[in-house]
């Protein structure tokens, strides 16, 4: 409803009316976009993702769907002292949106090695994540969390299970420095692991970088749209999904239901935006 009175009346129209602002403002970027940009998943992300909050650095994570699980045990560095650390498991739009760069220069170029530094500086910037300060922190503790945490997925296609259990790079992506209280610049490249490129070529899902840079603040929104665009292509027929059901793929921590359902309801509403 909200394109259609974008449509036919504009924005300021759009805002009259009881819609979301935020719906509104989301739908009145994505339509505007003309840059037709597409990037790339690996399916298995579509349907279950990285935690929304920071863990305790030693915690692992695990998380279910009806197909799929994932588990992401933290990775470790050396201290000061020399001992082995864990670094933490990725978390938050941030992290979701480093590996969605990831995966999309790696199709683009058909190339496990992919440029870091000032190319990924720029897609972050592109999709409304600035470059500096605490937010260019922000972007170097992720990134070194994907890089030392290991991965596993758990398929199950039909009588068929499968399982990629690895780090998703072979290459870290920031340049060691000899000083481990304080988090390296990025590289010039990173590498994708091979199993992990060769199942993302197998199995790779589109989603439209306009779409991305309206949600790219909002993990749960990131979340569900990726998700939306792994299942709605392939369906035959309209298909009951039950609340529980959804609960467990993307309200891990919320431990009431009354207060996952509008949670999860306002951002399926920015996302179908």
């Amino acid at each position: 409803m909200v394109h259609d009175i974008l449509d036919a009346d504009g924005k300021a129209a759009a805002l009259r009316t009881d819609i979301n602002q935020h719906v509104v403002e989301a739908a009145a970027g994505y339509m505007a976009d003309e840059s037709a940009a597409i990037g790339f998943l690996y399916s298995g992300w579509c349907q279950a993702a990285l935690p929304h909050r920071r863990l305790p650095d030693d915690a692992p994570w695990q998380i279910s769907s009806e197909h799929v699980t994932l588990a992401v045990e933290p990775g470790r560095r050396r201290d000061g002292s020399g001992n082995l650390v864990p670094v933490g498991v990725p978390y938050g739009s941030r992290a979701r949106l480093i590996m969605l760069y990831l995966q999309t220069e790696a199709l683009r170029t058909n190339s496990r090695d992919i440029p870091l530094g000032s190319s990924l500086r720029h897609w972050l910037g592109c999709m409304n994540i600035s470059s500096g300060g605490r937010s260019q922190y922000a972007v170097r503790e992720q990134a070194e969390r994907i890089a030392r945490c290991r991965f596993t997925f758990h398929v199950e296609a039909g009588n068929r299970i499968g399982l990629l259990n690895q780090n998703v790079l072979d290459t870290a992506m920031f340049v060691p420095t000899g000083d481990p209280a304080h988090h390296a610049p990025l590289a010039g490249f990173a590498r994708l692991s091979e199993v992990f490129f060769d199942q993302l070529r197998s199995h790779p899902v589109p989603v439209e970088e306009a779409a991305i840079q309206r949600i790219s603040n909002n993990s749960v929104a990131l979340d569900v749209y990726a998700w939306l665009a792994y299942r709605l292509h392939a369906l035959a027929h309209a298909t009951p999904i039950s609340w529980a059901a959804l609960k467990g793929q993307f309200g891990v921590g919320c431990v009431r239901m009354d207060n996952f359902r509008p949670t999860f309801l306002e951002n399926l509403g920015l996302v179908l935006a």
